[in-house]
């Protein structure tokens, strides 16, 4: 029982730490960003990652070996609209992080990285959804817990 509480803890806070990471890259991330400020961007941008990925395997950990097992979460439609969000949230994480990884030229060279409003402004959009998508996920979380959408 107590193995079980410290895993959900350690998914819970991999995806606080997943939902703080993007808020800090939306209001930080702007056209006159300063050079520590994009450095900055890049490495919550790692943690980033890291908390995505612990927030995967822990989660998979939960439902194969913690809580009620694959057959219950395979049958449940908020677990696999939570899934899906998930994966979109991910995917919508790559053109981003793609972006702060090609400054690594600019950072190198003490430069702010250019940045057109263009950009800007799509990068500041895919982080909205990213940030609608974890709403999703969450309400998703909370309904299946309650065994909603058990078909």
């Amino acid at each position: 029982m107590l193995t079980g509480a410290i895993i959900a803890f350690l998914h819970h806070l991999a995806a606080f730490t997943l939902t703080a990471t993007i808020v800090y890259e939306l209001v930080t991330y702007r056209k006159d960003i300063s050079l520590g400020e994009a450095r900055r961007l890049q490495k919550l941008d790692i943690a980033y990652g890291i908390s995505a990925g612990a927030v995967l395997v822990v989660g998979l950990l939960r439902v194969f070996f913690f809580e009620k097992g694959p057959a219950y979460y395979g049958h449940n439609f908020f677990f696999l609209t939570k899934m899906i969000a998930f994966l979109l949230v991910a995917l919508l994480s790559i053109y981003p992080t793609i972006k702060f990884v090609s400054w690594n030229k600019s950072l190198a060279k003490n430069k702010v990285p250019e940045m057109p409003a263009r950009e800007v402004a799509r990068i500041k959009l895919l982080l909205v959804l990213e940030l609608a998508g974890l709403a999703v996920i969450i309400l998703s979380a909370a309904l299946m817990a309650r065994g909603i959408g058990t078909f």
